[in-house]
């Protein structure tokens, strides 16, 4: 078959563009032609419909107008906009559809997140008129984020029951990303879906120190004498990244510092007085509220060295002005642990990420950590379930479950057997349960069962 993927950008470091290229691998591996269709595409091929992207003005001035206070236009205004906008992204579905041939879509999230009404419409209207067959790959909905929460209109609450996703699409199967969507798929909305839980290709060669990365701790103004915690994920409210601040302050206080002083560390070097604990951040900056600001500024008041350098990381290593860009792979070779404080998450790409990377993690049992992913059994350092909502708006735990993460982070460090029988543990465990694989055995017959 000729397959259409498309998502609001493809070839960038998000989770949902990561998992993509997982799917678009696998049903290449089938025998399947694959296109990608998005608003914009950073590191690889795409058929792009502009009107998709999430820089797109019109775009950003309709969700402005839909969920934000004190809307500008009168509530005419803004359903005539969205019905020009979703009447050309309709076309130009139609039109994509009809010159490649395509015969299954696969939206990501533009059927299920909520933002962009007038994708959604427009791209269901598509799907009608061309009677394409579909597979909604949903990796947020609308109803678990606070942004959608109080619409300004009671037309755009209709929209959201009507498209978000679609109901009366025959020829139309539904996948989700853990088993709490499902639960709400169902009871929300009557639809039945499959659960896909993200992978990762446990097969391919580990990520090492090599020629191109020998040169990235420099570039990131990393020294030999700094530990490095590596907050991998983008740089978002619902990330909680002043946990691992919050985390890495504890151990620089005296207390704390004292136990690693004189210890020989997993990998052979001595931790001194003038060895320094750092916080690597290296995702894109999609926070609101200013999130990026707060997070800068709260690791100053907190003593904690914040390297902040997400131009030097991309989908892909190449080169940028002559300079070297490195791909999210090449900051875990060169970390010491890995942070993941998320108090949300649709699965855990990051987390995934961290096992393959054969790094220990710092993790915040999210919900769906508890639900889906708790139950493998993998060794981590945990940040407990629990979060309050502090100063500034940022998350805060309990004292006593960060002096245990910080006790065992400590161990963690110092203690080689320790480091590596967890990683090797944790690597094993996701190569069976997490791999490309067993994605294989799901989609495929999803995507060849879908009836038109």
């Amino acid at each position: 078959m000729n397959i259409g993927m498309t998502h609001f950008r493809v070839g960038e470091t998000d989770g949902v563009s990561l998992e993509m290229d997982k799917w678009k691998r696998i049903l290449e591996n089938n025998g399947h032609k694959v296109f990608y269709i998005a608003g914009s595409s950073a590191a690889c091929e795409a058929l792009i419909i502009p009107q998709l992207s999430y820089r797109d003005k019109q775009d950003a001035e309709i969700s402005a107008e839909c969920f934000e206070s004190n809307p500008k236009l009168s509530e005419i205004s803004v359903k005539e906009k969205i019905s020009k906008l979703s009447k050309e992204i309709e076309n130009e579905f139609v039109k994509l559809i009809r010159l490649y041939d395509i015969d299954l879509i696969i939206p990501n999230n533009l059927l299920s997140l909520g933002r962009g009404l007038q994708i959604a419409i427009g791209l269901t209207n598509a799907i009608i008129k061309t009677g394409i067959k579909v597979v909604g790959h949903h990796h947020d909905f609308y109803w678990e984020r606070d942004y959608f929460d109080h619409p300004n209109y009671d037309f755009v609450k209709e929209l959201l029951e009507e498209y978000c996703p679609p109901k009366e699409i025959e020829n139309m199967k539904h996948v989700v990303i853990n088993k709490l969507a499902q639960n709400d798929l169902l009871e929300k909305k009557g639809l039945n879906s499959d659960v896909v839980p993200n992978v990762f290709d446990f097969d391919a060669p580990l990520w090492v120190e090599d020629d191109y990365n020998k040169t990235y701790r420099n570039d990131m103004g990393l020294k030999d004498n700094q530990v490095v915690f590596l907050q991998a994920t983008r740089v978002t409210n619902r990330k909680a990244i002043e946990l691992a601040i919050d985390l890495i302050a504890l151990l620089n206080k005296e207390e704390f510092k004292q136990k690693l002083i004189g210890k020989q560390l997993y990998n052979g070097k001595a931790f001194n007085k003038d060895t320094e604990l750092v916080l690597a951040m290296v995702g894109m900056h999609e926070g609101g509220e200013g999130y990026e600001e707060k997070i800068i500024q709260y690791a100053k008041e907190n003593d904690v060295n914040l390297i902040v350098k997400p131009e030097l990381i991309a989908h892909a290593r190449h080169l940028e002005d002559g300079k070297k860009v490195y791909s999210l792979w090449d900051a875990y070779v060169h970390c010491d642990m890995i942070t993941y404080p998320s108090i949300y998450e649709g699965w855990g790409n990051q987390f995934l990420e961290g096992l393959f990377a054969k790094k220990p993690q710092i993790v915040f049992e999210y919900s769906v950590f508890e639900s889906d992913i708790i139950s493998y059994d993998f060794d981590y350092i945990s940040l407990g379930n629990e979060y309050k909502v502090g100063d500034k708006s940022l998350a805060k735990i309990s004292d006593i479950v960060l002096r245990k993460a910080a006790n065992e982070t400590i161990e963690y460090l110092t203690n080689k057997d320790k480091y590596s029988a967890c990683v090797s543990k944790n690597f094993k465990i996701a190569k069976k349960e997490l791999s490309l694989d067993s994605l294989e055995r799901v989609i495929i017959p999803i995507v060849d069962g879908v009836k038109r």
